[in-house]
């Protein structure tokens, strides 16, 4: 699958690699294997567990609970190689950019339609939010060209939560 692909499965889904909501952490280390640091708040209430680009998001109980997550694409503007360990290690090639209307297209190849997600003006970003599986897409709406950030249209983030 290429990164619009995996990108269109997670909107669809609400799952990453098969990451989701109530996935514990267990879960998440048999199906993501590549290098993270793990943040933990000061009252160990909560964990991030940052991949680089791709976050995900814990709250404890018996074991540790996915919450939400999201892929920050827009930190691939800049500093690309990001990708570069999540390609070797997940076998998924992330552009440094990816439009809404590539991703739009990738949603259209689906075998399952999805319905029209919910569409907000947030000024300087376009929110569009696939209700049913918990899954926000954050375009660019300024309009400023691509150079190392990303430009009008690009997406910015795809969040589970």
């Amino acid at each position: 699958m290429n990164a619009l692909q995996v990108i269109a499965s997670f909107i669809a889904s609400g799952r990453l690699h098969g990451v989701g909501i109530g996935s514990t952490l267990t879960q998440v280390d048999e199906a993501i294997h590549s290098d993270f640091i793990d943040v933990i708040d000061e009252e160990g209430l909560s964990l991030r567990r940052d991949y680089g680009f791709v976050e995900f998001y814990f709250n404890p109980g018996p074991d540790w609970v996915v919450t939400g997550g999201s892929l920050e694409l827009h930190k691939l503007a800049r500093n690309h190689s990001l990708s570069g360990r999540w390609q070797e290690d997940m076998h998924v090639d992330f552009p440094q950019y990816a439009t809404w209307d590539e991703l739009n297209e990738a949603l259209s190849c689906l075998q399952d339609p999805l319905e029209d997600p919910k569409v907000t003006d947030q000024g300087d970003f376009m929110e569009y939010r696939f209700v049913s599986t918990k899954v926000s897409v954050l375009v660019s709406n300024d309009h400023e060209e691509r150079d190392d950030w990303v430009g009008h249209g690009d997406v910015w983030s795809v969040s589970l939560g």
